[in-house]
């Protein structure tokens, strides 16, 4: 009777022979490596120099690393503690009222920006909350959009809109007394 042994696909078979083969070249040289290492920081006329420039890179660049550490987690707790604060903040939006002179800066740096109407057209004034637009604009719409955004400015409680276009008569401003029994 014959000994049958366990058929092996023959690429599992020359791969199994060529990792055998591998194995010792491998070991040389990883042995030839470690021989010429400790040959270099073993060597009696250089080596303790050698060994000690090696310490102190290494030292060196754990001190390095620990420092950049640091600076990522500094970094990492200011971003949080921004954040943090900016939805508290965001909750806290209890505007204090601000004198009329403020309001009129605020309300033309706002609307210079956001309606994108040029500086010399229109002149904001401010009385008690209420901000007067005066001035001309080419086309309605302007006029429109430029109050609309005045509105919706923190700290402005009512618009007397008195822009007009050109060639069209400057609209009347209401008298103080109308103004104020109209908004309460």
């Amino acid at each position: 009777m014959a000994l049958s042994l366990p058929l092996m696909p023959a690429g599992r078979k020359a791969a199994r022979g060529r990792t055998a083969m591998l194995a010792p070249t491998v070991a040389a040289a990883g042995g030839l490596a470690a021989g010429v290492a400790l040959e270099y920081f073993l060597d009696p006329a250089a080596g303790r120099r050698r060994r000690h420039g090696a310490r102190d890179r290494a030292l060196s660049r754990v001190r390095r690393g620990e420092r950049h550490a640091l600076v990522r987690v500094r970094r990492a707790e200011a971003h949080a503690t921004g954040v943090a604060r900016r939805t508290l903040n965001a909750r806290r939006r209890h505007a204090k009222p601000v004198d009329d002179v403020t309001l009129a800066h605020r309300v033309e740096s706002q609307l210079y920006r956001r309606a994108g109407v040029a500086k010399g057209h229109i002149s904001v004034n401010a009385e008690e909350g209420v901000v007067f637009l005066r001035g001309m604009l080419d086309r309605e719409e302007d006029i429109e959009r430029v109050a609309t955004a005045a509105r919706a400015i923190d700290g402005v409680r009512d618009v007397e809109n008195l822009m007009h276009s050109p060639g069209t008569p400057a609209p009347a401003s209401r008298p103080k007394l109308q103004r104020t029994s109209t908004e309460r």
